[in-house]
């Protein structure tokens, strides 16, 4: 996530903007390994103690794989979230793993941070995720991933798309499918900086007509 255009609300102390995270928001998390890599989780907010704890799930334990070895006392932990009812906005922290608990359910403590950062979702801003969709170009559908974000547009990703012949300014739709297969999202888009890769195909688009809230529901299911 860029870390421009950051909006403290200044009627409070910067960790009372927790506040804005409800208990079983949709989060995402971002560890890293004394090796240097990083990876991102989806799991969920539970609550906070004012001046004391935040408390977190566990991401699944299918998900997590070998990086659950990594999460532990002292372990530097990146939290973001949407907040509902804020006109698209987001909030950041970094905050330390206090200790693991494993009933009621896996949960990790974490302490107060010390600074907690509201963003308005504006054009600048790019949010990373890994959004499953569609992508119909001359009538032929391809899959892709949207890897980033943001009001006015986003990048995708195409595999194998050596067999795809496309060209800036080119109009195309995206379709990401809800969980439960009905009221679809779909975005109208314009290509633009389209980069070879050596797997497929990586290009930018820049939405047609679309409104503020529809990148805030695409971003809530990126989340959940």
């Amino acid at each position: 996530m860029a870390e421009q255009a950051i909006l403290i609300d200044p009627s409070k102390s910067s960790a009372r903007n927790l506040a804005f995270l409800k208990a079983g928001a949709p989060i995402t998390i971002d560890i890293s390994t004394p090796a240097g890599q990083k990876r991102k989780f989806n799991t969920f907010f539970i609550g906070y103690l004012p001046k004391k704890y935040v408390l977190i799930e566990f991401p699944e334990a299918t998900k997590l794989g070998n990086f659950s070895q990594y999460i532990g006392q002292g372990t530097v932990i990146t939290v973001r979230g949407l907040i509902e009812g804020r006109d698209g906005a987001a909030v950041a922290f970094i905050s330390t793993v206090r200790q693991t608990l494993q009933i009621p359910s896996r949960i990790m403590v974490l302490d107060i941070p010390t600074s907690v950062k509201l963003q308005q979702l504006r054009s600048s801003v790019r949010i990373e995720t890994r959004i499953s969709a569609k992508v119909r170009i001359d009538d032929v559908y391809w899959q892709t991933t949207m890897t980033n974000i943001s009001v006015d547009g986003g990048q995708l990703d195409i595999i194998n798309g050596e067999k795809l012949v496309l060209a800036e300014d080119k109009v195309v739709d995206i379709v990401v499918e809800t969980s439960e297969g009905e009221n679809n999202l779909k975005l109208n888009a314009i290509v633009c900086n389209i980069k070879q890769q050596v797997d497929g195909l990586s290009f930018g688009v820049k939405f047609n007509q679309v409104s503020k809230q529809q990148v805030i529901e695409l971003l809530y299911q990126a989340l959940v």
